[in-house]
């Protein structure tokens, strides 16, 4: 990695400290990524008192003072995602979320997962524009503005903005199975609703007059994990969606999540991370164009036909979920969690190495986990790859994971050369 751009880890003694292990926020370029927060008092070190409404309240207040001490306000926010214990809930988080969000809201999913770190009931992570970016000892970019949109051909909510734009990136609001037009879910099994999900995603795309093909990363959220083949058979036929991209056979970077419930009783939930070639003025027009989207694959990390192991554009690069998978064999490392650990870690680490980064380079890892109690066993193995503790991180537990591995863990790179035209 050249020094045009610099990984900058921060923490600030205003929120939990990530036990040495990961950072509470890291910036490049022009985002900074910030570990999922718990309800922990900073104080004490323990969840506070209360339930859910005192348990939202407190992630909230540890996000803003996370992002204050970064000399950045709430409404530099551009994605929030919201996890709790219990579908149920998030009428009473929705109800302190506002009160952090009165004006402006970010692009945001909800999601129900079947456990989260120190049985909490809620946690809740966000995506900070970063105007000023991170270069060492040079002129910053300017004050890049940010720039959010809805359309009528995409189901609206009060509580988020369908895509928030900023520098080089659109990141869109999860697109649950909703017509538009009666605001319900529409009918059918999982197909119909994976095909809405899509539809939805592409309208809001058309609006900001971007095509299917830019998205860099997928993250389907399923009720029931068995679904994915159906859930495959429809995403076939919005990727690619292009002459070009049929050509190379592109497909995003790709995570698939089970939850333990969504939003309207859904039975999948989609968001997209979005590139955005010509930026968000004032960028100068030679810093706006012909920025290009690089896939990238490697023999020594495990191949799936339906994603790309890591597709950069511009400062970042997306990997792809890994799950506990011998790229030589294509089956399970034998073993327990420590050891599907290590393999996931292994991939990732084959993967960042294939496109010239190294582990350092890494400003955000997530971590899905079958049994939540085996964060211990994860954890030793994770320091023997991230001795400085630098990236920011997020960990959430889940009821099930392909291949009926125990863990799966993704991760965003940074990138400092970006991604110039192909001369």
């Amino acid at each position: 990695m050249n020094s045009y751009n610099a990984v900058l880890a921060r923490n600030t003694e205003n929120a939990p400290k990530g036990t040495g292990l990961y950072s509470q926020t890291v910036a490049f370029s022009h985002y900074n990524n910030l570990s999922a927060q718990l309800p922990i008092d900073p104080k004490s070190g323990k969840l506070v008192a209360g339930g859910v409404k005192e348990q939202a309240e407190q992630c909230l207040k540890n996000i803003k003072a996370i992002v204050e001490s970064i000399d950045h306000v709430m409404s530099d926010v551009v994605r929030i995602t919201v996890f709790v214990k219990d579908i149920q809930d998030v009428d009473v988080v929705n109800e302190v979320y506002k009160t952090f969000f009165p004006t402006y809201v970010p692009a945001q999913t909800v999601v129900a997962v079947a456990a989260l770190p120190m049985d909490a009931l809620v946690q809740i992570e966000a995506l900070i524009s970063n105007g000023e970016g991170t270069i060492p000892n040079a002129p910053q970019a300017g004050d890049l503005i940010k720039l959010t949109n809805n359309t009528v051909n995409a189901p609206t909510c009060p509580l988020s903005t369908q895509t928030v734009s900023f520098s080089h990136y659109n990141n869109l609001s999860a697109q649950l199975p909703i017509d538009p037009k009666t605001g319900r879910v529409v009918e059918g099994g999982v197909k119909e609703q994976t095909a809405q999900c899509l539809k939805n995603v592409k309208a809001i795309l058309e609006s900001i007059d971007v095509p299917l093909d830019d998205i860099v990363k997928i993250n389907i959220f399923l009720k029931d994990l068995s679904d994915i083949e159906a859930v495959n058979e429809v995403y076939t036929t919005f990727f690619p969606d292009s002459g070009i991209a049929r050509a190379a056979a592109y497909f995003p970077a790709r995570t698939v999540v089970s939850a333990s419930a969504l939003p309207m009783n859904s039975l999948v939930q989609i968001e997209a991370v979005v590139s955005h070639g010509d930026g968000t003025p004032p960028q100068a027009v030679e810093d706006r164009h012909g920025l290009i989207i690089e896939a990238n694959n490697t023999e020594n990390a495990p191949k799936c036909p339906l994603s790309t192991q890591t597709v950069t554009f511009s400062h970042y690069n997306h990997l792809s979920a890994q799950l506990p998978l011998d790229a030589k064999t294509g089956k399970m490392v034998a073993g327990g969690v420590k050891e599907q650990t290590e393999q996931c870690l292994k991939n990732i680490k084959a993967i960042v190495e294939s496109i010239d980064h190294v582990m350092d380079d890494i400003v955000k890892v997530n971590i899905f986990l079958k049994n939540i109690e085996d964060m211990d066993a994860v954890d030793e193995v994770y320091k023997t790859f991230f001795q400085n503790g630098i990236p920011a991180r997020r960990t959430v537990g889940v009821s099930a994971l392909l291949e009926d591995a125990l863990i799966q863990i993704d991760a965003v790179v940074s990138n400092a050369e970006g991604t110039p035209p192909i001369v």
